[in-house]
């Protein structure tokens, strides 16, 4: 009876051992990322329209800020060709009209870099995504009062460079 036993036995030992568990350990460790201050802005052209020199024109466009949650930030809109911001110019060749860039439609303040009487944009980020995005209205306006030289028809331009500080 013993030796039909000792092969039984030995066949149940080698099933348990082949579901015996080798010990484990564990550790934890921290995923950290650093988020940085950053803003982002979209600048669309802003079309005045057709002058014929004797109507005003006015126009109005959108910056689309985007920044980090809670940055602060200013949008300056430089002197474009003319170098000033008292009466901006746009060109065709060697003609010139006169025009200017507003921070609201009452056309009170000059959009400029804050200083000299000028003002600008500015506002508070909400975030990255376009849910979250602010919006800066730019004011322009051409009057015919401003233009009474000489000038030819044609396609005038100027450019135009917004920056933004956060």
């Amino acid at each position: 009876m013993r030796s039909s036993l000792t092969p039984v036995a030995a066949g149940v030992l080698l099933a348990l051992a082949g579901t015996a568990q080798g010990a484990t350990k564990s550790s934890t460790f921290q995923v950290t990322a650093t988020v940085s201050k950053n803003c982002v802005m979209t600048a669309p052209s802003l079309a005045l329209g057709s002058f014929d020199g004797t109507n005003d024109l006015a126009a109005s466009s959108t910056i689309t800020v985007n920044c980090t949650n809670a940055t602060a930030f200013a949008v300056d809109l430089d002197r474009g060709s003319s170098g000033s911001y008292a009466m901006r110019t746009m060109r065709n060749g060697t003609d010139v009209l006169n025009y200017n860039l507003y921070t609201t439609g009452t056309y009170a303040t000059v959009w400029g870099d804050n200083t000299g009487g000028t003002g600008h944009g500015s506002g508070t980020g909400a975030g990255m995504t376009a849910a979250q995005a602010v919006t800066l209205t730019v004011f322009g306006r051409l009057r015919a009062a401003d233009n009474t030289g000489t000038f030819g028809a044609g396609n005038y331009s100027d450019t135009i460079t917004a920056t933004i500080t956060y």
